[in-house]
């Protein structure tokens, strides 16, 4: 079983920069991937960025550039830098885990934060 803990999300101005925490407390390890999602207003929750356990990263083409998602595999603690914030990056934050490798597969879900970005 893993829990997830977010931190991080706030208020801030167009162009600024946020970062967001995820500590997992308990044990991730085989094949695994780490993701964080977004849910703005009235719209569905969307894929931000994953890391799979080989490290590699995916990105939504409307964040590329600007958001990086990483692990401190010490702290068992996720991240995502968000630099260039616009508006439209407005919405609740979650961190997601999906354990693969050992089996039976398993998702879980931070509780969420918000981030609010506007002048």
């Amino acid at each position: 079983q893993v829990e997830l803990v977010e931190s991080g999300g706030g208020l801030v101005q167009p162009g600024g920069s946020l970062t967001l925490s995820c500590a997992a407390y308990g044990n991730i390890f085989g094949v695994y991937v780490l993701a964080w999602h977004r849910q703005a207003i009235g719209k569905p929750r969307e894929l931000v960025a994953d890391l799979n356990s080989g490290g590699g990263t995916n990105y939504a083409d409307s964040v590329k550039g600007r958001f990086t998602i990483s692990r401190d595999n010490a702290q068992n603690t996720m991240y995502l830098q968000m630099n260039a914030l616009k508006p439209e990056d407005t919405a609740v934050y979650y961190c997601h885990v999906r354990t693969i490798v050992p089996g039976p597969e398993n998702n879980y879900w931070g509780q969420g934060t918000q981030v609010t970005v506007t002048s």
